[in-house]
């Protein structure tokens, strides 16, 4: 890629490069993977340290497990500007999801420096700790806890091995006896950078997205529970069949928020992702099945109105099927997160003094920039990633693309700042 310093306020290259060296730390078994609280991901933490460090940054690592890189501002103003995403991946990622926002926000400050730049505001860069979702069953660790929102029953959730995040949070450094250390009320504004993570831009042929909200997110369990039988030896009409009830219902899942989501009234999606079968064994009817749904929306009127309808559709497939709908619950629900329309009319000044073209649109996809929306103005920027693919190995954005952002980010933190320090923002 052409390194195009003199006409860029950033090093396009230096980026792009120290982003696929940090992609390296990684299992090599399973590419592209660095789980939170992993080996590889303190070795993925150490190398980000070095490179804050390198940039000219004061580096430490807050109460909530965050590590932060400081380039102080000139103004001494009472509250900073926060660039950042996360450094963890979930298992086969990518080497995008994340790390680009990291990336774009320490070249920023490199750049900066470099050129002997100083923002009126103190900038800050931001590493969340554990923003996918980790193996104590709680994602965004690190923002939650600059929000205020990890709470004392998340930390007493245990990982696979019988470990406590209130004890792997110590271990990567952060306080959970001192949590309220963490939570941040100086900030003036904070910016996100994301690959979209969908097909939208790529099959638009647009260059950036502005995010106008993250949706809220709502998990559902349930369990339907039946009779155990052998398989062979129990007639049809006889069967309590708990997995035949369970994807009746799902199919009905299906229906309803495919029709809310026609209706034109917002963004909504539905998924059962994650089934549980008892005994499941190829012999025996099933005698117990729970779901995990997944349920998103930007509008929280439409997410209540699904889940109004959800328990009675669940409780008809029940019936139908002669098993017993044995739980329903609600085990996490996060509301919609509005993004700044001041940072927003900002990041499209930017894109269009650069020529880019832009949609707004609304993120399907969880952030750590939901949490930081509770208490700053907060706003995400997305790039294209091929054919919409994220998660997985595949997951690729072009270096062009991804200096588009970066590039239109690092515009709109400079107008930003300088507008905010003459107090008209």
């Amino acid at each position: 890629m052409k390194n195009d310093t003199n006409n860029s306020p950033i090093n396009g290259q230096r980026c792009w490069d120290r982003l696929l060296e940090l992609a390296r730390i990684t299992d090599p078994a399973l590419p592209w993977t660095r789980r939170s609280f992993s080996a590889l991901f303190l070795e993925g933490r150490a190398w980000l340290h070095r490179a804050f460090e390198e940039a000219g940054l004061a580096v430490r690592v807050d109460a909530g497990g965050n590590l932060i890189g400081r380039l102080p501002g000139s103004g001494n103003l009472p509250k900073s500007i926060l660039i950042g995403s996360h450094s963890d991946t979930v298992p086969g990622g990518g080497r995008f999801d994340g790390i680009a926002g990291v990336m774009a926000g320490l070249e920023i400050a490199a750049s900066l420096r470099e050129r002997g730049e100083r923002l009126r505001h103190d900038l800050e860069i931001v590493d969340f700790l554990a923003e996918e979702p980790s193996e104590y069953g709680v994602s965004c660790v690190g923002s939650r806890a600059m929000a205020g929102e990890l709470t004392q029953p998340m930390l007493q959730s245990v990982n696979p091995a019988g470990e406590t995040l209130e004890a792997a949070l110590r271990r990567v450094g952060g306080k959970p006896e001192s949590l309220s250390g963490a939570v941040r009320r100086d900030v003036a504004a904070f910016f996100e950078l994301h690959i979209e993570q969908g097909p939208v831009l790529e099959s638009r042929g647009l260059d950036l997205g502005i995010v106008t909200a993250i949706v809220g997110i709502a998990r559902v369990a349930v369990t339907f529970t039946g009779v155990a039988a052998h398989a062979g030896t129990t007639p049809m009409a006889l069967r309590q069949d708990a997995l035949v009830a369970a994807s009746d219902f799902v199919l009905a899942l299906h229906r309803a928020a495919s029709a809310l989501a026609a209706s034109g009234r917002g963004y909504f999606v539905a998924t059962a992702g994650n089934v549980r079968i008892h005994p499941n064994a190829a012999n025996v009817v099933p005698g117990e099945v729970t779901l995990m749904l997944d349920l998103r929306s930007d509008r929280r009127p439409l997410m209540e109105e699904f889940l109004a309808e959800l328990q009675p559709l669940a409780a008809a497939s029940a019936a139908r099927f002669g098993v017993s709908l044995a739980r329903f619950e609600r085990p996490s629900d996060t509301s919609t997160a509005l993004c700044d329309p001041g940072l927003m009319a900002g990041l499209r000044e930017q894109a269009m003094a650069g020529g880019r073209s832009f949609v707004e649109m609304t993120s399907g996809a969880g952030h750590d920039c939901a949490f930081l929306s509770r208490v700053a103005p907060s706003a995400m920027l997305f790039v294209p990633c091929r054919a919409g693919r994220s998660h997985c190995p595949e997951e690729w954005t072009d270096a062009a693309q991804l200096m588009a952002g970066v590039e239109t980010l690092s515009g709109a933190v400079r107008s930003f700042d300088a507008r905010a320090a003459k107090g008209a923002v």
